[in-house]
C-alpha cells in the first residue's frame, strides 16, 4: 500500500512537470531511478519499494520522499507516516481517514491493482454488481442520517459506477445471500433493474456470481468482506465498519477468510444456476 501510494504521488508530480514543460519536452526528472539518485538511494530502491518488494523502514527516507513530492499538508503526512509504521507490523490496519494524500481512496487504490477480486455480501448487493439506480437509492436513503449533500451522494454513485471498469479485465467472483436480493432498495423497478444488471454481468466469462438460498442449511459468515489477490504481492482482506475500513494482510488471517469464502462457494449453487434463481425470485417478488 505504501509503495503504490508513493508511486501515485511520484507520477502525479511527473504529470505536473510535463504540463509545465509542454507536449514536446521530455521529462525524466520524476522517474523512480532519478528520484533514487537525487535522494541518495540505490538505483533500484524506489522501484522495489513502489512494487512492494521491499519495505521502507527508515523514517528519514519517507520524509525525504514526502518533501520531494510536495506533500505538505500535516494530515496527509500523518497518513503516510502511519502507513509506513503499519507496513512494519503484522496487525490489521484500521483506517479512519480513507482518502490518501494522492486523493485516491485507500481501498480503491489497492482494488484497481488487483488481479482477482472475491467478495461476500449478506446485506446489500456488492458494489461492483450494483446498477446505477440501485446505488443511487441506497446512498440516497442514508443521506439525512449521514448528513451528506446531494452533490456528495452523486459523486459517490459516479465513483461506484467508474469502479465497474474493473469487471472488464480481471477475475471477479461474488457470493450474495438471498437476503440481499429480497431486501427492497428503492422501488420494484429499481430491483428489476438490479437483477437485470447481475444477469448481464453473469454473461461475462471473467465474472461469477453465486447466491446462497435462504433455505440452504450451510455455513455462512455474518460479516461481509472482500479478498484482493495481486500478481506479485500477498493477498489482503477488506471489511467495512462505521467510518472505517479494516484490512488484513497477515497470511494466517487471510487464509481464514479464504477458507470461509471457499466453504460458501462450495456449498452454494454454482454460478450457472444464478440466472434461473434470479428470474424466479424476480417473478415472485417484483412483478
Amino acid at each position: 500500500m505504501l509503495g503504490k501510494e508513493l508511486r501515485e504521488l511520484r507520477e502525479r508530480k511527473k504529470r505536473q512537470a510535463e504540463e509545465l514543460a509542454g507536449p514536446e519536452d521530455k521529462v525524466d526528472s520524476y522517474t523512480a531511478e532519478s528520484i533514487s539518485t537525487k535522494l541518495g538511494f540505490s538505483r533500484s530502491k524506489l522501484s522495489r519499494v513502489e512494487a512492494g518488494e521491499i519495505p521502507l523502514p527508515k523514517l528519514a527516507d519517507l520524509v525525504a520522499l514526502m518533501d520531494e513530492y510536495d506533500v505538505t499538508e500535516p494530515g496527509d503526512r500523518d497518513v503516510l507516516l502511519q502507513i509506513q509504521r503499519d507496513s512494519l507490523k503484522s496487525e490489521p490496519l484500521t483506517s479512519f481517514r480513507t482518502v490518501l494524500p494522492s486523493g485516491m481512496p485507500r481501498y480503491l487504490g489497492l482494488e484497481r491493482e488487483s488481479k482477482r477480486i472475491r467478495g461476500y455480501e449478506n446485506n446489500v448487493v456488492h458494489g461492483l454488481l450494483q446498477h446505477e439506480t440501485y446505488a443511487s437509492a441506497l446512498m440516497g436513503s442514508a443521506k439525512i442520517v449521514e448528513e451528506r449533500t446531494t452533490e456528495a451522494v452523486e459523486r459517490s454513485v459516479q465513483a461506484r459506477m467508474e469502479r465497474k471498469a474493473l469487471l472488464d479485465d480481471r477475475e471477479v467472483h461474488i457470493i450474495l445471500t438471498e437476503n440481499t436480493l429480497r431486501t427492497q432498495i428503492g422501488s420494484p423497478e429499481i430491483m428489476r433493474a438490479q437483477y437485470a444488471e447481475i444477469l448481464r454481468l453473469c454473461e461475462q466469462e471473467n465474472v461469477e456470481v453465486q447466491i446462497i438460498p435462504e433455505k440452504l442449511s450451510t455455513y455462512r459468515t455474518g460479516f461481509a468482506f472482500t479478498l484482493l489477490d495481486f500478481e506479485d504481492l500477498g493477498s489482503v482482506v477488506q471489511s467495512d465498519g462505521y467510518k472505517s475500513i479494516t484490512m488484513w494482510s497477515k497470511p494466517s488471517e487471510v487464509k481464514q477468510y479464504q477458507r470461509q469464502f471457499n466453504a460458501m462457494a462450495k456449498a452454494a449453487p454454482g454460478p450457472s444456476q444464478t440466472p434461473a434463481f434470479l428470474m424466479e425470485l424476480e417473478e415472485k417478488l417484483w412483478k
